[in-house]
């Protein structure tokens, strides 16, 4: 049985089943104010260098959660412990968490908001 191709439309653009939306193309009119009305922000960073961690560390005391990708750093085992120093210097100044997520990623999270280290399992929710 033959099947056409299901289409889909986005504003002027169709798409093709199978095909892919770039969602950071994609604006709306009241993301702006979304944002500047929310009470924090979920960051995703990326730190190529332990000099880097100043300016992504501002985040975390502006009140916004930060997830930071450190592959980069992760065969540099000093620039890791140092890392996770300062990770942990941020946290006492802030109260907030940091723990790993997975491999190389780790959730830094300001005051009142914790990370809980156990995954969730859909047979245990």
């Amino acid at each position: 049985m033959f099947r056409k191709p299901i289409l889909r439309r986005h504003q002027d653009d169709t798409l093709e089943d199978g095909s892919f939306l770039d969602l950071g193309a994609m604006h709306f009119e009241d993301e702006a104010s979304a944002m500047n009305a929310a009470k924090a922000t979920v960051r995703v960073a990326e730190i190529f260098r332990f000099e880097e961690l100043h300016a992504l560390s501002k985040y975390a005391y502006q009140g916004d959660i930060v997830l930071l990708d450190y592959t980069s750093l992760s065969n540099d085992q000093v620039a890791v412990n140092r890392l996770n120093s300062e990770l942990k210097n941020v946290v006492r100044d802030t109260g907030g968490d940091v723990a790993g997520v997975s491999k190389n990623l780790l959730a830094l999270t300001p005051a009142g908001i914790k990370v809980d280290r156990h995954k969730l399992r859909p047979e245990g929710l």
